[in-house]
C-alpha cells in the first residue's frame, strides 16, 4: 500500500524571532531567509544565523540569493551551516553549480503571468538545471518574488516524467490559505512555498495566517489520499 503523500511547506521571508517561532509551531518544514539587499524582507547573513539558531531539528533553513557574489553566499553559509541554498535571480545553470560549490540548492523558475506563461519551456528549464535538488516555480514579477502573484497553473503538463512534480517541484507565487488547495490539486508538488500570503506587511508574518495555510495544505493532502474523495 502506497503511503499518502505529505506536501512539504516552506515559509519564506522571515525577519523576526516571533515569526520564526510561530512558523515552526504552525508546522513549517523549512524557513526561508532572504539575503538580497533590495528586498523588503532582507536580512543580513548574521541576522539569518541568529534566526536560524531558533529552528528545532528537522526544520530546514533556506538562504535565498539573487545574483549574489560568492562572498555573500559564503558569509550566509558560514552563518547558517547546513542551509539549503535557493538561487532566485538571473544566474545560468553553470553559475548556480559554481556558486553552490557542491552544496544542495534549489533553482527558481520565474514564469510569466497570464497567457505568456505557456511560452515558458519548463521541461527544458528543469533539464538544464538537473543539478538542482528542486525547481521552485514562481511568478515573474519585479523584485524577484514575493509579489503575491500567481502564474497560470494550467499551462504545464505536470504529470510529465521529466518534471517529477511530486518529488522535485516546489510551487510558489501568490499562494494563500484560500488557493493552496487548488495549487496542490493541479500540480501535485513535492512542496509549497509561501511568503506574502501569510503576511500583514512585507516581512511581518501573521501567526493565524500561517496556521491556516498549513491547515489548508494538510486538508489537500488528506483529500488526495482518500480513495473515496477527489479535489
Amino acid at each position: 500500500m502506497t503511503a499518502p503523500h505529505r506536501t512539504r511547506i516552506k515559509i519564506c521571508g522571515l525577519t523576526r524571532e516571533a515569526d520564526v517561532d510561530a512558523a515552526v509551531q504552525a508546522g513549517a518544514d523549512a524557513i526561508g531567509f532572504v539575503l538580497y539587499a533590495a528586498s523588503p524582507r532582507h536580512v543580513t547573513a548574521h541576522r539569518a544565523g541568529e534566526l536560524a539558531r531558533r529552528l528545532p531539528p528537522f526544520v530546514t533553513p533556506v538562504l535565498l540569493f539573487v545574483n549574489a557574489e560568492p562572498a555573500l553566499i559564503q558569509s550566509g553559509v558560514d552563518a547558517v551551516p547546513g542551509a539549503l541554498l535557493q538561487f532566485h535571480g538571473d544566474e545560468s545553470a553553470d553559475d548556480v553549480v559554481r556558486l553552490a560549490r557542491g552544496r544542495p540548492f534549489m533553482r527558481a523558475a520565474r514564469i510569466p503571468t497570464g497567457p505568456a506563461g505557456a511560452g515558458f519551456d519548463l521541461l527544458k528549464y528543469a533539464a538544464d538545471h538537473a543539478a538542482a535538488q528542486a525547481i521552485l516555480l514562481d511568478a515573474l514579477v519585479d523584485g524577484y518574488g514575493g509579489g503575491g502573484h500567481s502564474f497560470d497553473w494550467t499551462a504545464f503538463p505536470w504529470s510529465h516524467p521529466q518534471l517529477n512534480a511530486s518529488s522535485r517541484l516546489v510551487l510558489s507565487g501568490g499562494l494563500t490559505p484560500a488557493n493552496v488547495t487548488d495549487g496542490i490539486r493541479l500540480v501535485r508538488p513535492w512542496a509549497v512555498d509561501v511568503s506574502s500570503g501569510v503576511e500583514v506587511s512585507k516581512g511581518i508574518k501573521d501567526a493565524g495566517r500561517m496556521q491556516a495555510f498549513v491547515a489548508a495544505v494538510r486538508q489537500a493532502d488528506a483529500l488526495l489520499s482518500s480513495p473515496s474523495r477527489s479535489l
